[in-house]
């Protein structure tokens, strides 16, 4: 924000070598990973946003959700359908369907749905990246129709292994409760 007598500089031209970004969830060119559980779909990457953003859909079945954690980059969430309880610096909140949930960079934070049925929610994180960590350590889908895999022990365990390699890649921490 300006203050009197100060200038902003002028907005840049429009950048030719970008274009519109149309994501169709069931689209084929869409990107589908299990992460613990859920479905996720890349609906827009950071490569398609210079990485300012990236925005999945995700499908939390009952139970689900990520343990406690914290990363330096801002998350919102918008609750499309169901429910979810949200906890936030120790605090828990019941969320429901049209709500939206903005975590700071660097708080704690996990959600766990609760609600006896698949919530389904958008996921903005600012700036990009986390689309690919989830890339790297889901399970590839066809489609977000698909069931997620029930992957044996040993792929359980390589996976454990895979995602505490990769999380101080993504600057993400686990978070003891």
């Amino acid at each position: 924000m300006s203050t009197a007598g100060e200038t902003n500089p002028p907005i840049p031209d429009d950048d030719l070598d970008r274009s519109l970004t149309i994501a169709d969830p069931d689209g084929p060119d869409m990107r589908h990973v299990s992460v613990a559980g859920g479905i996720y779909t890349i609906l827009v990457s950071g490569s398609e946003t210079n990485g300012r953003y990236c925005l999945i859909e995700m499908l939390v079945p009952d139970g689900g959700g990520p343990p406690p954690h914290r990363h330096d980059f801002e998350e919102m969430f918008f609750l499309l359908e169901g429910e979810l309880e949200f906890t936030f610096r120790g605090q828990s909140r019941t969320v429901r369907a049209g709500s939206t949930v903005n975590v700071p960079a660097n708080a704690p934070h996990s959600f766990k749905n609760m609600s006896g049925k698949t919530a389904r929610m958008l996921c903005m994180c600012t700036p990009a990246g986390q689309e690919d960590f989830f890339a790297a350590v889901g399970f590839p889908l066809k489609s977000r129709a698909s069931q997620p895999p029930k992957p044996s022990r040993e792929e359980l365990e390589e996976k454990r292994k895979l995602v505490s390699a990769l999380l101080p890649r993504y600057r993400t921490v686990i978070v003891e409760g």
